[in-house]
């Protein structure tokens, strides 16, 4: 681990290893062969140029072109991306560091969802659930309770703003703004609009002090999904890899193939398939700029055979995932991955048991950095405050499971065998006096929302709103002041929560 402060997450001491050598190489050979034949069909010309350029076979496809790349790129390109990456953050102790090489554990929020739940007690009755619309406002909200769970390592924005003034050219401004207006971790989020990357990256050097400050510590990041499953590289999205990965920016290059829909359902076929293409865009990165820091970023998902959803409360979700983290550390790239989604709209046994089952699995294969991990339900189209609390305390004691067996050491031999000696001169023959102390040492205590009632989402409720009751952390003054100045869009609610309406110059 870096001697710099970070948010230290959980290491892994032991990392699940559900493929052997041999299974990681055949699944690496059979990734290259797939971007060789049937290889990549490219919607964007200037991709195809720097792949053609740099040794790939490109040919006309119609309205595509279609890329074979040699295994030697990829060679090249995994050999050039950085194994560790930074990612800053306002509060520099909450900086992420992450090294492909180290199964650090970290958790993160996402994703971009359009429903905001809302849950509402009157009484002792059971609660109302009411669906909003995502806005402003909430993003603030949901960005300053985030700032206070402990076990969220990083902010992936997970509402999408619909506010009347928010445009296609001044979302994504807004989006970041709100995002780093409201919480001292990092700030995540994917792009929508090339126009709006130079504005986005001035935002962040603004908070970051500067743009060495920013190179050197980047207070925000990107997500890119360049890959439409099956091996299409998409137009615009790839205009916006190269273009951030040319600023050396972070970026994760994220690919969701359904397995049964747009991915083989079995095991190998889908993490044969993701891992290809993300080979394909960890190389476009790499063609833009050498040294691009890049993410593998792993999101495979399950079909449902009734209706044909994405499923992420699914056994092979785990192991398409657990796989995944095994591919990234082969490359040594370092891994975004994905766990704690849950596929019933509401809180619940469902969705405690949907989150649960990949909690205590996918973490535990070492990814460092796994998103959709609070407070997203019916896949990851609602985002409910109640549920991330709730998620928050859960991931608490699934890290407490995660804890390796350092206490198993040979300088405790004597006093294992000493204390047991002594409890059994005694009359109660018991270890009561040998307990440990919770407020000097990190011990399970007891569920962490447990009430008399039994209602963990009451419980939940009221420690939302106990932490919307927290002054918040806003930026500072003159950083406010520079960023009205020198970034355009700025809605006044994302800043100051006056009504929607008024953009600044």
């Amino acid at each position: 681990m870096s001697n710099q402060k970070q948010r230290e997450g959980v290491l892994v001491t032991q990392p699940t290893q559900r493929l052997s050598e041999d299974q990681i190489r055949l699944i690496d050979g059979v990734s290259r062969e797939l971007l060789q034949t049937p290889g990549l069909l490219c919607y964007n010309q200037e991709a195809a140029d720097l792949f053609k350029a740099a040794g790939a076979e490109v040919a006309d496809a119609g309205d595509c072109a279609r890329v074979r790349i040699p295994s030697e790129m990829v060679d090249r390109a995994v050999a050039s991306a950085p194994s560790t990456i930074t990612l800053g953050a306002r509060n520099p102790d909450n900086r992420l560091i992450l090294d492909a090489s180290e199964p650090r554990a970290r958790f993160v929020s996402g994703s971009e969802t359009n429903v905001w739940l809302d849950v509402q007690y009157d009484g002792a009755g059971p609660p109302t659930l009411t669906r909003e619309a995502g806005s402003i406002e909430r993003l603030c909200r949901s960005a300053h309770l985030c700032d206070h769970l402990e076990h969220l390592d990083a902010f992936i924005r997970n509402v999408n703003i619909q506010d009347e003034a928010v445009t296609e050219g001044n979302k994504d401004v807004n989006k970041f703004l709100a995002s780093l207006n409201n919480i001292t971790k990092h700030v995540q989020a994917g792009l929508t609009t090339l126009e709006s990357l130079d504005d986005v990256v001035r935002l962040g050097q603004i908070v970051a002090g500067g743009e060495d400050a920013f190179l050197a510590e980047p207070v925000l990041s990107f997500i890119a999904c360049v890959i439409k499953s099956p091996l299409q590289m998409v137009d615009d999205t790839a205009s916006k890899v190269i273009a951030v990965a040319r600023r050396r920016v972070p970026i994760v290059i994220s690919s969701c193939p359904m397995a049964g829909a747009t991915a083989p359902f079995d095991e190998f076929g889908i993490v044969a398939q993701i891992n290809a293409e993300l080979l394909a865009g960890v190389a476009l990165t790499q063609l833009a700029q050498e040294g691009a820091p890049v993410l593998y970023g792993s999101v495979p998902v399950r079909t449902r055979l009734d209706n044909l959803n994405d499923m992420y409360g699914a056994p092979e979700f785990n192991h398409y995932n657990i796989d995944c983290a095994q591919m990234a550390r082969f490359y040594r790239l370092p891994c975004y991955s994905t766990a704690g989604v849950g596929d019933t709209s509401v809180p619940g046994i469902q969705a405690t048991a949907e989150k649960m089952l990949t909690y205590m699995s996918v973490p535990f294969a070492g990814p460092q950095y796994i998103h959709y991990a609070f407070g997203l339900l019916e896949r990851t189209n609602v985002f409910c405050p109640e549920q991330a609390v709730l998620d928050n305390a859960h991931i608490g004691m699934v890290k407490f499971a995660m804890r390796g067996p350092e206490g198993v050491a040979a300088d405790r031999r004597d006093d294992i065998l000493a204390t047991a000696r002594e409890i059994m001169e005694t009359d109660h023959k018991t270890y009561i006096y040998h307990l440990p102390m919770p407020t000097r040492e990190a011990v399970y205590v007891a569920y962490p929302l447990e009430g008399e009632d039994g209602d963990a989402l009451r419980a939940a409720h009221d420690q939302y709103h106990a932490i919307l009751d927290r002054p918040r952390n806003p930026l500072p003054a003159d950083i406010q002041g520079d960023i009205r100045r020198h970034v355009p869009g700025v809605l006044e609610p994302t800043l100051a929560g006056a009504p929607v309406g008024k953009e600044t110059s």
